[in-house]
Parts: structure tokens; sequence; C-alpha cells
């Protein structure tokens, strides 16, 4: 049997690189202004931008490699769906629709070794959200634009793609 103490301080000493090679500082520019009006009540613009915090914190653990970080300033969201009040009884139920993409407005620079690599500002969307199964079967929140954005994060860090247009 492996004594617990030592296990734990192994383990830490073992992890504490990993958690320190992601580097991923995201900023919301103006969120009260976001043309989702989900952004326009304090307290669910908190919990959401939280959420995004952590997920593109997530992605920088999971795709950056050692050396590199990301500085993301998010400038608009417009989240998938809408919600449509003449329904009476799903007043407060986000309607999914081909017109009503995820949609994300991005300035963003990555940096290694201390300098930038890749610096750009560009609109994310996904016009084909409601043909993503994952994203449809998932049950997590904000599934549609997590898979948009990770799609995103891989294509401009991982593979090194330049924005479209």
């Amino acid at each position: 049997m492996i004594p617990l103490k030592p296990f734990f301080v192994s383990l830490a000493i073992v992890l504490a690189p990993t958690a320190a090679l992601a580097d991923v500082k995201v900023s919301f520019v103006t969120p009260d202004r976001y043309s989702d009006r989900d952004f326009r009540n304090s307290a669910s613009r908190d919990a959401t931008l939280d959420e995004f915090r952590r997920y593109f914190a997530r992605l920088g653990e999971r795709y950056l490699k050692p050396g590199q970080s990301v500085s993301i300033e998010v400038l608009n969201i417009d989240l998938a769906g809408d919600y449509e009040p003449w329904r009476t009884r799903f007043h407060d139920v986000r309607i999914m629709r081909d017109v009503t993409p995820p949609r994300f407005k991005l300035r963003y620079a990555l940096r290694q070794g201390g300098r930038v690599v890749l610096q750009a500002e560009e609109s994310v969307s996904d016009m084909n959200y409601l043909m993503n199964p994952s994203a449809r079967m998932s049950s997590e929140r904000y599934a549609y634009e997590k898979d948009m954005l990770r799609d995103w994060f891989r294509a401009r860090f991982v593979e090194m793609r330049p924005p479209r247009g």
C-alpha cells in the first residue's frame, strides 16, 4: 500500500507543471451591450460569462503547447436560438432555428515565447449548428456555442489555420 501523504505530494508535483502550461486570458468588452438579450440582466450575464471564461481556460489546458498563451477579448455574443415572446407557454424558452446560429465576435493574440505569432479580430459563427448531433444530444449548457468555439480554437491555435475572408 502506498502511503497517502507522499503519494499526494508526488501527484501535485507531476500535475503542477501542466496547469501552468495553459495560459488563457479572457476579457469581455462591454457585455451589457452584447446582441443577445440574456446579457441585459446582470445576474444571468455574469453566470454566462463565467461559464465561457472557464470553457476557454479548459480549451487552453487541452490544446495549447508549453510556452504558448492566448489573450481573447470577447466583443459580442449572440447565443444560439432566440426567444419568441408571442409563444405564451414558451416565452422564456430559446427556440432554435436555422436563422439563429451562435455568433461570437473575438479579438485575440497567440503568444509563444513572449512574442505574438498570431493576432486577429474575427466573427465566429456556425450556420449549420442544428446539424451537430453531439451538441443536439448534449445536456450541457451552451453546447452549440461550446462546440463551435472548440472547433475555432483548434483551427486557430492548434492547426494554425488563418481566419477566412
